[in-house]
């Protein structure tokens, strides 16, 4: 009996560490298409606004390996890489071997990985490190610090001598191979990224290099400009008692639309805060549509966590799909068909509160019109639910996304 006393009391304070600490109302007097917008988010969220950088959309393993893996064979000088998901299998042992390629013609390679998500073996570990591969494990679990353990780093970071970078969704595991043609397949979006902002991209891993083990971190590049037509901002976050950054920036995101409220995630778990911005949004006649995951997931009781709460939204009118083909892994939301907000944080909790992530924000017509291509993409492979029909699902289907909603904030 002691061991279900003992399940209880973790389950609370798990739950008790998780809660939304604050309520946030936010209202934005200034709309995601005014030229004025990016400077005003940036004042709001303690960052800069970059300007000139250049996003190139890569969908689905097919063009994001690829793309990836040849920077990492031009690379001269430096790789900095981060990662929730490093396992072995074809995609892993490709990037293990050209980071050993790397190392061994005198690359300086740094990688973080997190010491839950991350599953590499000895052998790899071994071979990385033999190789000359600096690796530090993040948030290593022990059972004497329970709080700690519950913060992960789910970003997702390359940067290659300081001229390019890469972040979203991907991980390096198998089930990101390919174009989401089958069940095994995951839909899923990274971005390359040129231009000043990859300096900013670099220093958000050097944050965790340090606080993981990390003795010192190297004098960065100056930034490079390009041609880039996009005024960017890049937020890492990290655990917070109150709301953070990345949080703001989604809250300021919604406030700011005008017209149009575009959002892709595999998760969709809401706080009070998010739920007031939606519906006032609603409110002031915004379009709001969803593209979340189907029955093909990758974690079920999240799925039914983020049901429970698909009744309010259908009722205020917004439109929620559910991907049909394989699971949907993308992190990307499109405001008024001008303002991207893109990275590695989920629709939850666990991403605006718990997790260490990283998010951009950008204001670039080509590169929302790139995202809203895909968006309608993915909303033709999806079955929109209906409110009717939703209501009248079977009790046992209510009462597990009853139950699971209990742990949203966890998740």
């Amino acid at each position: 009996m002691l061991w279900v006393l003992g399940a209880f009391i973790v389950t609370g304070a798990l739950l008790l560490i998780a809660q939304d600490q604050e309520t946030l109302q936010v209202e934005s007097p200034v709309a995601a298409g005014d030229s004025r917008f990016p400077d005003y988010v940036a004042s709001l969220v303690g960052s800069a606004v970059e300007t000139g950088d250049h996003y190139v959309v890569l969908r689905n393993g097919d063009e994001v390996f690829p793309a990836m893996l040849d920077a990492i064979r031009q690379a001269e000088r430096r790789i900095s890489f981060e990662s929730f998901i490093y396992e072995n299998g074809a995609v892993g042992e490709a990037f293990t071997a050209e980071f050993v390629a790397a190392a061994r013609r005198g690359v300086t390679i740094r990688i973080v990985l997190d010491a839950f998500g991350a599953k590499l073996s000895r052998a790899s570990v071994d071979a990385l490190t033999t190789a000359g591969v600096e690796i530090r494990w993040f948030n290593l679990i022990r059972p004497w610090s329970l709080e700690e353990t519950n913060y992960r780093t789910h970003r997702k970071v390359l940067v290659v001598d300081g001229r390019v970078g890469f972040t979203g969704g991907v991980g390096l595991a198998d089930h990101w191979r390919g174009n989401a043609e089958d069940a095994d397949r995951w839909r899923d979006t990274h971005f390359q990224i040129t231009g000043r902002m990859v300096r900013a991209l670099e220093a958000s891993f050097y944050e965790n290099w340090l606080e993981a083990g990390g003795r010192s971190a190297p004098a960065l590049d100056p930034e490079r400009p390009t041609d880039g037509s996009a005024r960017s901002i890049v937020l890492w976050s990290n655990p917070t008692s109150g709301a953070s950054n990345v949080k703001l920036l989604y809250l300021l995101s919604i406030a700011a639309a005008r017209h149009s409220i575009d959002i892709q995630s595999p998760y969709l778990i809401l706080d009070e805060s998010s739920r007031w911005a939606f519906s006032q949004a609603r409110q002031r006649g915004i379009r709001i549509r969803i593209v979340t995951d189907g029955e093909i997931t990758d974690a079920m009781p999240v799925k039914y966590s983020s049901r429970e709460g698909y009744q309010q939204l259908l009722d205020w009118g917004v439109e929620i799909y559910e991907y049909q083909p394989t699971m949907m892994h993308v992190k990307a939301m499109i405001v008024d068909g001008v303002w991207s907000v893109i990275g590695t944080a989920n629709f939850d909790n666990r991403s605006f509160e718990l997790n260490d992530e990283l998010t951009v924000a950008a204001a670039d017509t080509r590169l929302a019109s790139d995202l809203t291509r895909d968006f309608e993409d993915d909303r033709s492979k999806s079955i929109r639910l209906d409110p009717a029909t939703w209501k009248n699902r079977s009790l046992l289907e209510k009462a597990r996304e009853q139950f699971w909603a209990m742990f949203g904030e966890l998740f």
